[in-house]
């Protein structure tokens, strides 16, 4: 796959179309953006095979799912094992929805998603265990004013 690849105005512009619905029928984009269906087809198809799309998902309603508690937690390496080696674990951890090696004081972020404040203590613990782990700092989430915002694609 390539670095940097440039998409090109009709690119972007799928991709946008899709970015906000990608149930949305080929037909629909098409209609939208001003080529066939089968242009809007192939053009997906490319950017699957490039790796530009890597995939279609499904967003869930996280409280309808009965996961009511969000967190942050700050996670710091105890330096005798590698990061590699502690990221494998806490993916492991169903409750850990996303990591992220970051720079600073801590060597992950993590986003967590529990039922309720008990289950966020239990993975807590769980990833305190974990070899390699020295600390976790916890940010609890008050309220979500947006998440997963749909990239706004431009050319270039």
């Amino acid at each position: 796959m390539q670095a940097n690849l440039q998409l090109d105005l009709t690119d972007a512009r799928i991709l946008t179309a899709l970015g906000t619905d990608s149930r949305r029928s080929y037909a629909e984009v098409a209609a939208e953006v001003g080529l066939s269906t089968a242009a809007v087809h192939e053009r997906v198809k490319k950017m699957l095979e490039r790796g530009v799309i890597e995939r279609f998902s499904l967003r869930l309603d996280p409280a309808k799912v009965g996961l009511h508690f969000t967190a942050f937690v700050a996670i710091r390496n105890d330096g005798g094992v590698h990061c590699r080696e502690v990221a494998p674990a806490l993916r492991l951890l169903p409750e850990v929805l996303e990591l992220h090696s970051v720079a600073g004081e801590y060597d992950f972020l993590a986003k967590i998603r529990t039922t309720h404040a008990r289950a966020l203590e239990d993975v807590i613990y769980q990833i305190k265990a974990i070899p390699g782990v020295a600390r976790t700092t916890s940010t609890v989430v008050l309220n979500t004013e947006f998440e997963d915002k749909p990239l706004s694609f431009s050319p270039g």
